[in-house]
Protein backbone atom coordinates (compact mmCIF):
# COMPACT_ATOMS: atom_id res chain seq x y z
CA UNK A 1 0.00 0.00 0.00
CA UNK A 2 1.55 3.28 -1.09
CA UNK A 3 -1.13 5.87 -0.32
CA UNK A 4 -0.73 7.66 3.00
CA UNK A 5 -3.82 7.25 5.21
CA UNK A 6 -5.76 10.47 5.24
CA UNK A 7 -5.55 11.07 9.01
CA UNK A 8 -1.76 10.64 8.98
CA UNK A 9 -1.43 13.13 6.13
CA UNK A 10 -3.51 15.58 8.12
CA UNK A 11 -1.14 15.18 11.06
CA UNK A 12 1.85 15.90 8.79
CA UNK A 13 0.23 19.00 7.35
CA UNK A 14 -0.81 20.30 10.76
CA UNK A 15 2.75 19.90 12.06
CA UNK A 16 4.25 21.74 9.07
CA UNK A 17 1.60 24.45 9.33
CA UNK A 18 2.54 25.01 12.97
CA UNK A 19 6.23 25.19 12.06
CA UNK A 20 5.45 27.64 9.24
CA UNK A 21 4.01 30.11 11.73
CA UNK A 22 7.42 30.20 13.43
CA UNK A 23 9.51 30.43 10.25
CA UNK A 24 7.26 33.02 8.55
CA UNK A 25 6.43 30.51 5.83
CA UNK A 26 10.02 29.67 4.86
CA UNK A 27 10.79 25.96 4.58
CA UNK A 28 13.81 24.98 6.71
CA UNK A 29 14.73 22.47 4.01
CA UNK A 30 15.46 25.25 1.52
CA UNK A 31 18.19 26.57 3.80
CA UNK A 32 19.58 23.31 5.14
CA UNK A 33 19.65 21.59 1.76
CA UNK A 34 21.73 24.43 0.34
CA UNK A 35 24.14 24.31 3.27
CA UNK A 36 24.50 20.52 3.16
CA UNK A 37 25.03 20.61 -0.61
CA UNK A 38 27.76 23.22 -0.14
CA UNK A 39 29.40 21.49 2.85
CA UNK A 40 29.50 18.13 1.09
CA UNK A 41 31.04 19.46 -2.10
CA UNK A 42 33.41 21.79 -0.28
CA UNK A 43 34.70 18.86 1.81
CA UNK A 44 35.33 16.90 -1.41
CA UNK A 45 37.14 19.81 -3.09
CA UNK A 46 40.71 20.10 -1.77
CA UNK A 47 41.61 22.31 -4.71
CA UNK A 48 38.87 24.77 -3.81
CA UNK A 49 40.00 24.71 -0.19
CA UNK A 50 43.57 25.52 -1.26
CA UNK A 51 42.26 28.24 -3.55
CA UNK A 52 40.32 29.83 -0.67
CA UNK A 53 43.38 29.60 1.60
CA UNK A 54 45.61 31.17 -1.05
CA UNK A 55 43.14 33.98 -1.65
CA UNK A 56 42.96 34.57 2.10
CA UNK A 57 46.75 34.89 2.24
CA UNK A 58 46.73 37.24 -0.78
CA UNK A 59 44.03 39.39 0.83
CA UNK A 60 46.04 39.55 4.06
CA UNK A 61 49.08 40.68 2.07
CA UNK A 62 47.10 43.33 0.22
CA UNK A 63 45.64 44.61 3.46
CA UNK A 64 49.07 44.74 5.15
CA UNK A 65 50.61 46.68 2.26
CA UNK A 66 47.62 49.03 2.19
CA UNK A 67 47.87 49.64 5.94
CA UNK A 68 51.61 50.28 5.73
CA UNK A 69 51.13 52.80 2.94
CA UNK A 70 48.34 54.53 4.84
CA UNK A 71 50.36 54.74 8.04
CA UNK A 72 53.28 56.26 6.13
CA UNK A 73 51.09 59.10 4.87
CA UNK A 74 50.46 57.80 1.35
CA UNK A 75 47.07 57.60 -0.36
CA UNK A 76 47.03 54.14 -2.00
CA UNK A 77 44.18 52.76 -4.07
CA UNK A 78 41.77 50.60 -2.03
CA UNK A 79 42.71 46.92 -2.38
CA UNK A 80 39.11 45.66 -2.53
CA UNK A 81 36.12 46.94 -4.51
CA UNK A 82 33.05 48.00 -2.50
CA UNK A 83 30.55 46.18 -4.74
CA UNK A 84 27.53 47.75 -3.09
CA UNK A 85 28.72 47.44 0.53
CA UNK A 86 28.82 51.19 1.02
CA UNK A 87 25.86 51.99 3.31
CA UNK A 88 26.35 54.54 6.09
CA UNK A 89 29.88 55.52 5.12
CA UNK A 90 29.48 59.26 4.65
CA UNK A 91 31.82 60.36 7.44
CA UNK A 92 35.43 61.16 6.40
CA UNK A 93 36.62 58.94 9.25
CA UNK A 94 36.00 55.97 6.98
CA UNK A 95 38.84 57.19 4.78
CA UNK A 96 41.48 57.15 7.56
CA UNK A 97 42.79 54.50 9.97
CA UNK A 98 41.50 52.69 11.91
CA UNK A 99 38.04 52.69 10.27
CA UNK A 100 39.45 52.60 6.76
CA UNK A 101 41.46 49.50 7.62
CA UNK A 102 38.41 47.92 9.27
CA UNK A 103 36.39 48.62 6.15
CA UNK A 104 39.01 47.13 3.84
CA UNK A 105 39.36 44.06 6.09
CA UNK A 106 35.61 43.55 5.94
CA UNK A 107 35.47 43.99 2.16
CA UNK A 108 38.28 41.50 1.64
CA UNK A 109 36.58 39.00 3.95
CA UNK A 110 33.27 39.55 2.16
CA UNK A 111 34.65 38.81 -1.30
CA UNK A 112 36.43 35.73 0.04
CA UNK A 113 33.28 34.46 1.81
CA UNK A 114 31.11 34.87 -1.28
CA UNK A 115 33.73 33.11 -3.41
CA UNK A 116 33.92 30.22 -0.93
CA UNK A 117 30.11 29.96 -0.82
CA UNK A 118 29.78 29.65 -4.59
CA UNK A 119 33.03 27.94 -5.59
CA UNK A 120 32.60 24.17 -5.02
CA UNK A 121 32.22 22.27 -8.28
CA UNK A 122 29.21 20.00 -8.62
CA UNK A 123 26.71 21.87 -6.45
CA UNK A 124 23.13 22.20 -7.62
CA UNK A 125 22.84 25.55 -9.40
CA UNK A 126 19.97 26.65 -7.18
CA UNK A 127 21.93 25.78 -4.03
CA UNK A 128 24.97 27.65 -5.30
CA UNK A 129 22.83 30.73 -5.86
CA UNK A 130 21.14 30.30 -2.48
CA UNK A 131 24.48 30.11 -0.70
CA UNK A 132 25.66 33.30 -2.35
CA UNK A 133 22.40 35.04 -1.44
CA UNK A 134 22.48 33.88 2.19
CA UNK A 135 26.16 34.79 2.55
CA UNK A 136 25.65 38.30 1.23
CA UNK A 137 22.73 38.90 3.58
CA UNK A 138 24.70 37.63 6.58
CA UNK A 139 27.58 39.89 5.60
CA UNK A 140 25.18 42.84 5.39
CA UNK A 141 24.04 42.14 8.94
CA UNK A 142 27.64 41.94 10.21
CA UNK A 143 28.96 44.98 8.33
CA UNK A 144 30.84 47.46 10.57
CA UNK A 145 28.75 50.36 9.24
CA UNK A 146 25.64 48.57 10.49
CA UNK A 147 27.07 48.65 14.02
CA UNK A 148 26.08 51.87 15.82
CA UNK A 149 29.06 51.54 18.18
CA UNK A 150 31.51 51.60 15.26
CA UNK A 151 29.94 53.75 12.56
CA UNK A 152 30.81 57.42 13.18
CA UNK A 153 27.90 58.55 11.03
CA UNK A 154 25.68 57.03 13.71
CA UNK A 155 27.41 57.60 17.05
CA UNK A 156 28.34 61.21 16.25
CA UNK A 157 24.65 61.97 15.64
CA UNK A 158 23.75 60.20 18.88
CA UNK A 159 26.31 62.24 20.84
CA UNK A 160 25.35 65.47 19.12
CA UNK A 161 21.74 65.33 20.27
CA UNK A 162 22.55 64.02 23.73
CA UNK A 163 20.76 60.75 23.18
CA UNK A 164 17.48 62.36 22.16
CA UNK A 165 17.52 60.31 18.95
CA UNK A 166 17.88 57.09 20.94
CA UNK A 167 14.93 58.07 23.12
CA UNK A 168 12.88 58.88 20.06
CA UNK A 169 13.98 55.61 18.48
CA UNK A 170 12.75 53.69 21.51
CA UNK A 171 9.40 55.47 21.23
CA UNK A 172 9.28 54.54 17.54
CA UNK A 173 10.02 50.91 18.36
CA UNK A 174 7.30 50.74 21.02
CA UNK A 175 4.79 52.47 18.73
CA UNK A 176 5.54 50.12 15.83
CA UNK A 177 5.17 47.01 18.01
CA UNK A 178 1.88 48.32 19.40
CA UNK A 179 0.59 49.04 15.91
CA UNK A 180 1.57 45.59 14.70
CA UNK A 181 -0.08 43.93 17.70
CA UNK A 182 -3.34 45.78 17.06
CA UNK A 183 -3.15 45.37 13.22
CA UNK A 184 -2.93 49.14 12.71
CA UNK A 185 -1.19 50.68 9.70
CA UNK A 186 2.32 52.10 10.15
CA UNK A 187 2.84 55.55 11.64
CA UNK A 188 1.86 58.32 9.23
CA UNK A 189 -0.41 56.16 7.06
CA UNK A 190 -3.45 57.74 8.70
CA UNK A 191 -2.69 60.86 6.67
CA UNK A 192 -3.66 58.97 3.51
CA UNK A 193 -7.34 58.01 3.32
CA UNK A 194 -8.74 55.74 0.62
CA UNK A 195 -11.53 57.53 -1.19
CA UNK A 196 -10.29 60.96 -0.14
CA UNK A 197 -6.55 61.41 -0.66
CA UNK A 198 -6.00 58.00 -2.33
CA UNK A 199 -8.17 56.26 -4.94
CA UNK A 200 -10.07 59.53 -5.27
CA UNK A 201 -10.61 59.77 -9.04
CA UNK A 202 -14.39 60.15 -9.53
CA UNK A 203 -16.17 57.11 -10.88
CA UNK A 204 -18.89 54.52 -10.37
CA UNK A 205 -18.91 50.81 -9.67
CA UNK A 206 -20.80 49.44 -12.67
CA UNK A 207 -20.43 45.70 -12.05
CA UNK A 208 -19.81 43.43 -9.09
CA UNK A 209 -19.47 39.71 -8.57
CA UNK A 210 -18.06 37.65 -5.70
CA UNK A 211 -14.45 38.24 -6.83
CA UNK A 212 -14.21 41.78 -8.15
CA UNK A 213 -15.83 45.15 -8.72
CA UNK A 214 -15.55 47.00 -12.02
CA UNK A 215 -15.12 50.75 -11.72
CA UNK A 216 -15.81 53.14 -14.61
CA UNK A 217 -14.21 56.54 -14.13
CA UNK A 218 -16.00 59.73 -15.05
CA UNK A 219 -14.71 61.33 -18.26
CA UNK A 220 -12.76 64.56 -17.95
CA UNK A 221 -12.87 65.70 -21.58
CA UNK A 222 -15.66 66.62 -23.98
CA UNK A 223 -14.66 63.82 -26.36
CA UNK A 224 -12.91 60.53 -25.66
CA UNK A 225 -11.02 57.94 -27.66
CA UNK A 226 -13.36 55.31 -29.06
CA UNK A 227 -11.48 52.44 -27.41
CA UNK A 228 -11.84 52.20 -23.61
CA UNK A 229 -8.99 51.04 -21.38
CA UNK A 230 -9.30 48.18 -18.88
CA UNK A 231 -6.74 48.21 -16.04
CA UNK A 232 -6.11 44.84 -14.35
CA UNK A 233 -4.10 45.26 -11.12
CA UNK A 234 -2.49 42.47 -9.13
CA UNK A 235 -4.66 40.93 -6.42
CA UNK A 236 -1.67 40.54 -4.12
CA UNK A 237 -2.21 44.24 -3.21
CA UNK A 238 -5.05 46.77 -3.45
CA UNK A 239 -5.77 48.20 -6.90
CA UNK A 240 -5.11 51.84 -6.11
CA UNK A 241 -1.39 51.79 -6.81
CA UNK A 242 -2.72 52.83 -10.20
CA UNK A 243 -4.85 55.57 -8.61
CA UNK A 244 -2.73 57.10 -5.84
CA UNK A 245 -2.77 60.80 -4.98
CA UNK A 246 -4.14 63.00 -7.77
CA UNK A 247 -0.66 64.13 -8.75
CA UNK A 248 0.63 60.63 -9.49
CA UNK A 249 -2.52 58.71 -10.39
CA UNK A 250 -2.25 56.75 -13.63
CA UNK A 251 -6.04 56.66 -13.81
CA UNK A 252 -6.37 60.43 -13.55
CA UNK A 253 -3.62 60.84 -16.14
CA UNK A 254 -5.41 58.60 -18.65
CA UNK A 255 -8.79 60.21 -18.04
CA UNK A 256 -7.17 63.60 -18.54
CA UNK A 257 -5.78 62.40 -21.88
CA UNK A 258 -9.29 61.66 -23.13
CA UNK A 259 -9.68 57.96 -22.35
CA UNK A 260 -12.57 56.04 -20.87
CA UNK A 261 -10.97 54.00 -18.09
CA UNK A 262 -12.27 50.91 -16.32
CA UNK A 263 -10.55 49.36 -13.30
CA UNK A 264 -10.86 45.97 -11.62
CA UNK A 265 -10.92 46.14 -7.81
CA UNK A 266 -10.35 42.65 -6.39
CA UNK A 267 -12.08 41.46 -3.25
CA UNK A 268 -9.74 40.54 -0.41
CA UNK A 269 -10.25 36.78 0.07
CA UNK A 270 -10.95 35.15 3.43
CA UNK A 271 -10.63 31.58 4.66
CA UNK A 272 -14.01 30.81 3.07
CA UNK A 273 -12.45 31.54 -0.34
CA UNK A 274 -9.77 28.86 0.03
CA UNK A 275 -10.94 27.09 -3.15
CA UNK A 276 -10.80 30.10 -5.45
CA UNK A 277 -8.74 28.90 -8.42
CA UNK A 278 -6.26 30.77 -10.58
CA UNK A 279 -8.64 30.44 -13.52
CA UNK A 280 -11.37 32.14 -11.49
CA UNK A 281 -9.30 35.32 -11.69
CA UNK A 282 -9.35 34.97 -15.47
CA UNK A 283 -13.00 34.03 -15.91
CA UNK A 284 -14.65 35.97 -13.07
CA UNK A 285 -12.13 38.78 -13.26
CA UNK A 286 -10.66 39.67 -16.64
CA UNK A 287 -13.30 38.04 -18.84
CA UNK A 288 -16.22 39.24 -16.73
CA UNK A 289 -14.84 42.78 -16.93
CA UNK A 290 -14.37 42.58 -20.71
CA UNK A 291 -17.90 41.22 -21.14
CA UNK A 292 -19.38 44.05 -19.09
CA UNK A 293 -17.40 46.71 -20.99
CA UNK A 294 -18.61 45.17 -24.25
CA UNK A 295 -22.18 45.28 -22.98
CA UNK A 296 -21.86 48.93 -21.98
CA UNK A 297 -19.85 50.02 -25.05
CA UNK A 298 -20.70 47.51 -27.78
CA UNK A 299 -18.68 47.17 -30.96
CA UNK A 300 -15.50 48.80 -29.64
CA UNK A 301 -12.01 47.41 -29.31
CA UNK A 302 -10.54 47.48 -25.82
CA UNK A 303 -7.03 48.44 -24.68
CA UNK A 304 -6.26 45.97 -21.87
CA UNK A 305 -3.45 46.70 -19.41
CA UNK A 306 -2.25 44.47 -16.56
CA UNK A 307 0.17 45.22 -13.74
CA UNK A 308 2.31 42.56 -12.03
CA UNK A 309 0.25 39.43 -11.37
CA UNK A 310 -2.67 41.16 -13.08
CA UNK A 311 -0.55 41.31 -16.22
CA UNK A 312 0.20 37.59 -16.00
CA UNK A 313 -3.48 36.63 -15.79
CA UNK A 314 -4.27 39.17 -18.53
CA UNK A 315 -1.70 37.53 -20.82
CA UNK A 316 -3.30 34.15 -20.11
CA UNK A 317 -6.72 35.61 -20.89
CA UNK A 318 -5.44 37.24 -24.10
CA UNK A 319 -3.89 33.97 -25.31
CA UNK A 320 -7.13 32.15 -24.55
CA UNK A 321 -9.14 34.78 -26.43
CA UNK A 322 -6.78 34.49 -29.41
CA UNK A 323 -7.12 30.70 -29.39
CA UNK A 324 -10.91 30.99 -29.36
CA UNK A 325 -11.15 33.71 -32.03
CA UNK A 326 -12.16 36.52 -29.62
CA UNK A 327 -10.68 39.67 -31.17
CA UNK A 328 -11.93 42.37 -28.81
CA UNK A 329 -8.45 43.47 -27.71
CA UNK A 330 -7.15 46.51 -29.58
CA UNK A 331 -3.86 46.26 -27.67
CA UNK A 332 -2.24 44.53 -24.72
CA UNK A 333 -0.02 46.31 -22.17
CA UNK A 334 1.90 44.41 -19.50
CA UNK A 335 3.53 46.42 -16.70
CA UNK A 336 6.23 44.65 -14.65
CA UNK A 337 4.46 41.38 -15.46
CA UNK A 338 6.13 38.04 -16.09
CA UNK A 339 4.98 35.38 -18.52
CA UNK A 340 8.17 33.32 -18.48
CA UNK A 341 9.35 32.28 -15.01
CA UNK A 342 12.65 30.59 -15.83
CA UNK A 343 14.49 33.72 -14.64
CA UNK A 344 12.01 35.01 -12.11
CA UNK A 345 14.57 36.69 -9.88
CA UNK A 346 15.33 36.35 -6.19
CA UNK A 347 11.82 35.13 -5.38
CA UNK A 348 12.70 31.89 -7.18
CA UNK A 349 15.64 31.19 -4.85
CA UNK A 350 13.45 29.58 -2.23
CA UNK A 351 10.57 28.37 -4.40
CA UNK A 352 10.98 24.64 -4.89
CA UNK A 353 8.77 21.61 -4.27
CA UNK A 354 9.62 21.63 -0.58
CA UNK A 355 8.86 25.33 -0.19
CA UNK A 356 5.61 25.14 -2.14
CA UNK A 357 4.46 22.12 -0.08
CA UNK A 358 5.36 24.07 3.07
CA UNK A 359 3.31 27.07 1.94
CA UNK A 360 0.45 24.83 0.86
CA UNK A 361 0.28 23.29 4.32
CA UNK A 362 0.33 26.72 5.94
CA UNK A 363 -2.43 27.95 3.63
CA UNK A 364 -4.33 24.67 4.08
CA UNK A 365 -4.40 25.40 7.79
CA UNK A 366 -5.64 28.98 7.34
CA UNK A 367 -7.32 28.92 3.94
CA UNK A 368 -5.23 31.91 2.79
CA UNK A 369 -1.66 33.17 2.72
CA UNK A 370 -1.92 36.15 5.02
CA UNK A 371 -0.25 39.51 4.74
CA UNK A 372 2.46 38.91 7.36
CA UNK A 373 3.94 35.97 5.45
CA UNK A 374 4.09 37.93 2.17
CA UNK A 375 5.55 41.02 3.81
CA UNK A 376 8.15 38.89 5.59
CA UNK A 377 9.25 37.27 2.32
CA UNK A 378 9.78 40.64 0.62
CA UNK A 379 11.71 41.99 3.61
CA UNK A 380 14.06 39.00 3.52
CA UNK A 381 14.78 39.62 -0.17
CA UNK A 382 15.79 43.21 0.58
CA UNK A 383 16.96 42.89 4.17
CA UNK A 384 19.63 45.59 3.98
CA UNK A 385 17.17 48.12 2.60
CA UNK A 386 13.99 47.12 4.42
CA UNK A 387 15.30 45.81 7.76
CA UNK A 388 18.83 47.00 8.62
CA UNK A 389 18.40 50.52 7.29
CA UNK A 390 15.07 50.89 9.06
CA UNK A 391 16.47 49.67 12.39
CA UNK A 392 19.26 52.24 12.26
CA UNK A 393 17.19 55.17 11.03
CA UNK A 394 13.99 54.57 12.98
CA UNK A 395 15.20 52.96 16.21
CA UNK A 396 18.80 54.16 16.70
CA UNK A 397 18.73 57.65 15.19
CA UNK A 398 15.00 58.19 15.77
CA UNK A 399 14.57 59.51 12.23
CA UNK A 400 11.42 58.24 10.56
CA UNK A 401 11.14 58.39 6.81
CA UNK A 402 8.22 60.60 5.85
CA UNK A 403 5.19 58.55 4.86
CA UNK A 404 4.20 58.75 1.19
CA UNK A 405 1.11 57.63 -0.66
CA UNK A 406 3.05 54.72 -2.18
CA UNK A 407 4.23 53.61 1.26
CA UNK A 408 0.69 53.87 2.64
CA UNK A 409 -0.58 51.74 -0.25
CA UNK A 410 2.18 49.20 0.36
CA UNK A 411 0.98 48.78 3.94
CA UNK A 412 -2.61 48.07 2.82
CA UNK A 413 -2.03 44.43 2.01
CA UNK A 414 -4.29 41.59 0.91
CA UNK A 415 -4.47 37.83 1.34
CA UNK A 416 -4.02 35.05 -1.23
CA UNK A 417 -6.47 32.11 -1.45
CA UNK A 418 -5.04 28.65 -0.87
CA UNK A 419 -5.92 26.97 -4.18
CA UNK A 420 -5.05 29.92 -6.42
CA UNK A 421 -1.64 30.51 -4.84
CA UNK A 422 -0.80 26.83 -4.96
CA UNK A 423 -1.72 26.63 -8.66
CA UNK A 424 0.22 29.82 -9.40
CA UNK A 425 3.39 28.63 -7.66
CA UNK A 426 3.31 25.12 -9.13
CA UNK A 427 2.01 25.83 -12.63
CA UNK A 428 3.93 29.03 -13.34
CA UNK A 429 6.86 29.38 -10.93
CA UNK A 430 7.91 25.74 -10.65
CA UNK A 431 6.84 24.27 -13.98
CA UNK A 432 6.77 27.41 -16.17
CA UNK A 433 3.89 25.92 -18.13
CA UNK A 434 2.82 29.09 -19.91
CA UNK A 435 5.93 29.42 -22.08
CA UNK A 436 6.60 25.68 -22.13
CA UNK A 437 3.41 25.05 -24.09
CA UNK A 438 1.73 23.13 -21.27
CA UNK A 439 -0.68 25.68 -19.78
CA UNK A 440 -4.26 24.62 -20.35
CA UNK A 441 -7.41 26.70 -20.04
CA UNK A 442 -10.72 24.86 -20.05
CA UNK A 443 -8.97 21.66 -21.04
CA UNK A 444 -7.00 23.01 -24.01
CA UNK A 445 -3.46 24.37 -24.18
CA UNK A 446 -2.93 28.05 -24.96
CA UNK A 447 0.07 29.78 -26.57
CA UNK A 448 1.30 33.36 -26.25
CA UNK A 449 2.27 33.32 -29.93
CA UNK A 450 -1.44 33.29 -30.83
CA UNK A 451 -1.81 36.85 -29.52
CA UNK A 452 -1.92 39.17 -32.53
CA UNK A 453 -2.80 42.45 -30.78
CA UNK A 454 0.17 44.84 -30.49
CA UNK A 455 1.90 44.58 -27.12
CA UNK A 456 3.46 47.23 -24.87
CA UNK A 457 5.84 45.81 -22.24
CA UNK A 458 7.29 47.73 -19.30
CA UNK A 459 10.16 46.52 -17.15
CA UNK A 460 11.84 48.42 -14.31
CA UNK A 461 15.59 48.51 -13.72
CA UNK A 462 15.56 47.66 -10.00
CA UNK A 463 12.75 45.13 -9.94
CA UNK A 464 13.23 42.38 -7.33
CA UNK A 465 9.85 40.81 -8.07
CA UNK A 466 9.73 40.70 -11.86
CA UNK A 467 13.28 41.33 -13.17
CA UNK A 468 13.15 43.32 -16.36
CA UNK A 469 15.13 40.69 -18.27
CA UNK A 470 12.37 38.22 -17.43
CA UNK A 471 9.64 40.64 -18.50
CA UNK A 472 11.52 41.29 -21.73
CA UNK A 473 11.49 37.57 -22.62
CA UNK A 474 7.85 37.87 -23.70
CA UNK A 475 9.37 38.79 -27.05
CA UNK A 476 10.73 35.27 -27.40
CA UNK A 477 7.23 33.82 -27.35
CA UNK A 478 5.27 36.48 -29.22
CA UNK A 479 4.34 36.64 -32.89
CA UNK A 480 3.16 40.22 -32.89
CA UNK A 481 4.59 43.72 -32.73
CA UNK A 482 6.15 44.31 -29.30
CA UNK A 483 7.22 47.66 -27.88
CA UNK A 484 9.45 47.34 -24.82
CA UNK A 485 10.15 50.06 -22.26
CA UNK A 486 12.84 49.86 -19.59
CA UNK A 487 12.28 52.54 -16.96
CA UNK A 488 14.22 53.62 -13.90
CA UNK A 489 12.89 52.65 -10.48
CA UNK A 490 11.69 49.45 -8.90
CA UNK A 491 8.68 47.16 -9.18
CA UNK A 492 6.27 49.74 -7.77
CA UNK A 493 8.00 53.12 -8.00
CA UNK A 494 9.06 52.53 -11.60
CA UNK A 495 5.44 52.05 -12.64
CA UNK A 496 4.28 55.12 -10.70
CA UNK A 497 6.25 57.45 -12.92
CA UNK A 498 4.03 60.47 -13.49
CA UNK A 499 5.13 63.32 -15.80
CA UNK A 500 7.29 65.73 -13.85
CA UNK A 501 8.70 63.07 -11.55
CA UNK A 502 12.33 63.98 -10.94
CA UNK A 503 15.18 61.68 -11.94
CA UNK A 504 13.00 59.51 -14.16
CA UNK A 505 14.15 58.23 -17.55
CA UNK A 506 13.40 55.29 -19.80
CA UNK A 507 14.51 53.40 -22.90
CA UNK A 508 12.07 52.32 -25.58
CA UNK A 509 12.15 50.23 -28.74
CA UNK A 510 9.72 48.42 -31.01
CA UNK A 511 10.21 45.06 -32.73
CA UNK A 512 7.99 43.92 -35.59
CA UNK A 513 6.41 40.48 -35.36
CA UNK A 514 8.96 39.04 -37.78
CA UNK A 515 12.02 40.83 -36.38
CA UNK A 516 15.01 38.82 -35.19
CA UNK A 517 15.29 38.40 -31.45
CA UNK A 518 17.74 40.70 -29.65
CA UNK A 519 18.85 39.65 -26.18
CA UNK A 520 18.02 42.07 -23.32
CA UNK A 521 21.60 43.16 -22.62
CA UNK A 522 22.21 44.03 -26.27
CA UNK A 523 18.85 45.78 -26.47
CA UNK A 524 19.58 47.93 -23.42
CA UNK A 525 23.03 48.84 -24.74
CA UNK A 526 21.58 50.03 -28.04
CA UNK A 527 18.50 51.87 -26.71
CA UNK A 528 19.08 55.54 -25.96
CA UNK A 529 17.84 56.84 -22.59
CA UNK A 530 15.06 59.42 -22.69
CA UNK A 531 14.40 61.82 -19.85
CA UNK A 532 10.94 61.95 -18.35
CA UNK A 533 7.97 59.65 -17.85
CA UNK A 534 7.17 56.57 -19.90
CA UNK A 535 3.47 57.37 -19.33
CA UNK A 536 3.61 59.95 -22.11
CA UNK A 537 5.15 57.47 -24.56
CA UNK A 538 2.51 54.90 -23.61
CA UNK A 539 -0.33 57.39 -24.09
CA UNK A 540 0.98 58.19 -27.60
CA UNK A 541 1.26 54.45 -28.32
CA UNK A 542 -2.33 53.80 -27.19
CA UNK A 543 -3.62 56.55 -29.45
CA UNK A 544 -1.63 55.16 -32.39
CA UNK A 545 -2.96 51.62 -31.83
CA UNK A 546 -6.57 52.74 -31.68
CA UNK A 547 -8.77 53.99 -34.49
CA UNK A 548 -7.98 57.61 -33.50
CA UNK A 549 -11.72 58.21 -33.59
CA UNK A 550 -13.03 60.58 -30.92
CA UNK A 551 -16.55 60.01 -29.66
CA UNK A 552 -18.88 61.39 -27.03
CA UNK A 553 -18.00 60.16 -23.53
CA UNK A 554 -20.18 57.43 -22.06
CA UNK A 555 -23.32 58.59 -20.30
CA UNK A 556 -22.51 57.87 -16.68
CA UNK A 557 -26.15 58.44 -15.70
CA UNK A 558 -27.21 55.58 -17.95
CA UNK A 559 -24.69 53.14 -16.48
CA UNK A 560 -25.38 50.80 -13.57
CA UNK A 561 -24.75 52.49 -10.23
CA UNK A 562 -23.59 50.08 -7.56
CA UNK A 563 -21.81 52.74 -5.52
CA UNK A 564 -19.30 55.51 -6.05
CA UNK A 565 -15.61 54.78 -6.58
CA UNK A 566 -13.51 53.45 -4.93
CA UNK A 567 -16.26 50.93 -4.25
CA UNK A 568 -16.78 48.43 -1.45
CA UNK A 569 -14.10 45.75 -1.99
CA UNK A 570 -11.12 48.07 -1.51
CA UNK A 571 -12.07 48.36 2.17
CA UNK A 572 -12.20 44.61 2.80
Amino acid sequence: MTDTPRHFETLDRAQRAALAHVTQGISPYALWSAYLDWATHYAMSPGTQLDVAERAAENAGKLWLYAAAKMSGQNPAPPFPANGWTSFQEDPAWQAPPLDLLRQWYLGLSHLAVFAAEAPRGMQTIDQTRMGFITRHLLDALAPWSNPFINPDIWKKVLADGGAGLAKGLQNLIEDRQREASSQPPAGAEGFVVGKTLAATPGEVVFRNDLMELICYRPATEAVAAEPILLVPAWIMKYYILDLSPGNSLVRFLVGRGHTVFMISWRNPTAEDRNLALDDYRSKGVMAALDEITRLLPGRGIHACGYCLGGTILAIAAATMARDGDRRLASLSLLAAQTDFSEAGELMLFVDDSQVAFLEDMMWDRGVLDTKQMAGAFRILRSNELILSRIIHDYVLGEREAMTDLMAWNADQTRMPYLMHSQYLRGLFLENRLTAGRYAVEGRVIALRDIDAPVFLVGTEKDHIAPWQSVYKFRLFADTEVTFVLTTGGHNAGIVSEPGHRHRSFRIGTAAHDAKYVDPVSWAAAAEPREGSWWLAWADWLEAKGTRAMVAPPDMDAMPKLGAAPGRYVFT
